[in-house]
């Protein structure tokens, strides 16, 4: 059954390049188009110059009889056929490779979680950071309970830095230790996966080596090769005005601009949606 399913694959990623080079004309990507051509398109060796790969492995790629193709010679086919970001995720996606990481421009949020962030504002603490875990948003009622944490210099803006290495976010945190240790090792092993998805490249395996000799706690939960898709089991915060605060964590993703909007939400049978009622109205009172 792999074995068909594999076919299936190679056979649907050799149509999408033959089809994405028929449909790309020369003068697109800068070469003539000549009056000997056969088809509008263009010709294998011109994708395989284009891509800095050897005609030979292009043609077995376009025959599904190539090798599984790395993230680097995906990233010359998208460049060379033009593909847009869908059609480059749906390349990867064939070839058996995470979708690739589109990274924002300096200080470009989804609008779209920046609007649900917004909407939050009246009942959820809310943030949004990238893939590393760098804060870039931030709702008021987040602002209320944590401080301004987007904008903040060189790491501190950054959710895993504060957790492990300045103990920001720990100060006010009520779990116990074990709870502690237990909501650490889940940050860390959520933080594999990304760097994994980065592909281990230099911004995500920097982040990770500042993290390791400013935390022995982090270096060693980092050793330990945990994996994990949430970062966010329940969480208890004291606040000095309303008392204490239960969260679980829900989140949404923007994978292709790696960004994620985590939302906290009060654990049904605790005071706590009232208490941040309180927090929402006294503010405005004052």
């Amino acid at each position: 059954m792999r074995g068909k399913t594999e076919a299936i694959t190679r056979g649907a990623l050799a149509d999408f390049l033959r089809q994405r080079r028929d449909a790309l004309s020369p003068e697109v990507v800068g070469l003539r188009a000549g009056l000997r051509r056969r088809a509008p398109g263009l010709r294998r060796d011109e994708v395989a110059r284009l891509a800095n790969m050897s005609t030979t492995y292009y043609e077995r790629l376009e025959q599904g009889r190539g090798p599984q193709p790395s993230a680097a010679i995906l990233g010359g086919l998208a460049r060379a056929l033009r593909l847009d970001p869908d059609e480059r995720a749906y390349l990867h996606l064939l070839a058996g490779h995470a979708e690739p990481v589109v990274a924002a421009p300096a200080a470009a949020v989804d609008p779209r979680l920046l609007s649900v962030m917004r909407a939050m504002a009246a009942t959820f603490p809310a943030f949004v950071t990238d893939d590393l875990g760098t804060v870039a948003a931030q709702n008021e009622l987040y602002t209320r309970l944590f401080g301004r944490v987007a904008g903040r210099p060189r790491r501190e803006g950054n959710l895993f830095w504060g957790w492990f290495a300045s103990g920001r976010l720990r100060r006010s945190v009520l779990n116990p230790p074990e709870h502690q240790e237990s909501i650490g090792r889940n940050f860390v092993a959520y933080l594999r996966v990304v760097v994994a998805k980065r592909g281990y490249d230099v911004a995500a395996a920097a982040l990770v080596a500042d993290l390791c000799a400013a935390s022995e706690e982090f270096l060693r939960m980092w050793d330990e090769h945990r994996v994990s898709s949430s970062p966010f089991p329940v969480l208890s915060v004291l606040d000095d005005r309303v008392g204490r605060l239960d969260f679980e964590g829900a989140l949404m993703v923007n994978s292709r601009l790696g960004q994620r909007l985590y939302s906290l939400h009060a654990v049904t049978g605790t005071p706590t949606q009232q208490r941040l009622t309180a927090l929402i109205v006294g503010s405005s009172a004052r």
